[in-house]
């Protein structure tokens, strides 16, 4: 039987200023909000959400799974998910114990999306070196992967203390999914693949259809690790906006993209974020899946013609965004851009 085609919704659960008012939502706010948006996404059909862990002022959410538990409370169906964890900075133990129990209360809907982490200011909160980025990742998803799959747990790594023969609990009786997220770099794709877990793919910028070569990677070597074909799951994460009228949403969206887009520009070192840069990913080449329903299945439908994946997610808001137009995007991806999925 043909595996479904799944659509979510992620979030960071931003709380930036609103450009006109310089007036910002309190933390506490934003995430009873996230709430709503989660319980609108089932209701409306749905499959996944995911919320992103963040340890700065623009955001409100530092532990995603409390929020997913919440959220377990108020729905039966939907599928709960970190997007993503920063295992690096993260005790592979806690992440694992915390989301059993969201595995629990959620009737075996939670997944953990483990991450290297994109923002690095969790890495001087808990006291970690920047240098030692990489082999953090790699010891750490594989504690957690062992967590998962061992009731007794026996570890030894350069990173963390050594686990000598301890249970680590509770269990599940349905294991929880976990995947990897990956900005772009090839040795995140084997990673996944040598594991043989769930690749999720994070297209920001850019055009979409230049991953293909990342997914190829992931497939190969998926494949040679002795993993089944029909057991590969990859999705897609990318920013988006959805309004009833197309010109409606490129006007709203744009001083939405273009406050966190420079504001990031300029930590990292990019050029501004302008008017060109825009036009471009609102094309059917580009990264943006903002315009009316129509418009964004078809945008949808030319990235899982071409990429193969699974599930799409589209990532609302970026910067400030009314709640009113978080929740009608919510609706429309739900309502009337799914049933345009080919």
């Amino acid at each position: 039987m043909e595996r479904k085609f799944e659509l979510g919704i992620t979030t960071f659960g931003e709380v930036m200023p609103n450009p006109k008012t310089g007036e910002s939502l309190s933390y506490d706010e934003r995430i009873r909000m996230l709430i709503d948006e989660i319980v609108l996404a089932e209701e409306v059909g749905l499959d996944y959400f995911g919320i992103g862990e963040h340890h700065r002022e623009d955001f409100a959410v530092s532990a995603p799974h409390m929020v997913l538990a919440g959220a377990a409370t108020r729905t039966k169906n939907i599928t709960l998910g970190s997007a993503v964890t920063v295992l690096s900075s993260d005790d592979p133990v806690r992440v694992y114990q915390n989301f059993a129990t969201l595995q629990a209360l959620s009737n075996g809907r939670a997944e953990i999306m483990a991450g290297r982490g994109s923002f690095v200011e969790s890495f001087p909160l808990f006291g970690y070196e920047l240098s030692d980025y990489d082999q953090l990742f790699s010891e750490k998803l594989d504690l957690l992967v062992q967590i998962r799959d061992q009731e007794i747990v026996d570890f030894k790594g350069e990173m963390r203390a050594d686990i000598d023969g301890i249970g680590v609990y509770p269990r599940n009786e349905k294991k929880i999914p976990i995947s990897v997220a990956v900005g772009g770099t090839p040795a995140s794709v084997i990673r996944a693949a040598k594991y043989g877990l769930p690749l999720f793919l994070a297209i920001i910028g850019g055009e979409p259809l230049r991953f293909k070569s990342l997914i190829d990677l992931y497939k190969k070597h998926y494949l040679k690790n002795g993993y089944k074909e029909e057991d590969m799951f990859i999705s897609v994460h990318s920013h988006g906006y959805i309004a009833d009228d197309y010109k409606e949403a490129v006007d709203d969206y744009y001083p939405s993209v273009e406050q966190l887009m420079t504001k990031i520009g300029i930590e990292r070192g990019w050029g501004p974020y302008n008017r060109s840069t825009y036009q471009h990913a609102l094309s059917m080449d580009g990264a943006l899946y903002v315009g009316d329903p129509t418009y964004v299945a078809k945008k949808i439908n030319y990235l899982k013609e071409h990429l193969g994946i699974n599930r799409f997610t589209m990532h609302v808001p970026v910067g400030y965004m009314d709640h009113d137009k978080v929740l009608r995007t919510i609706e429309l991806l739900g309502k009337e851009v799914r049933p345009l999925i080919k």
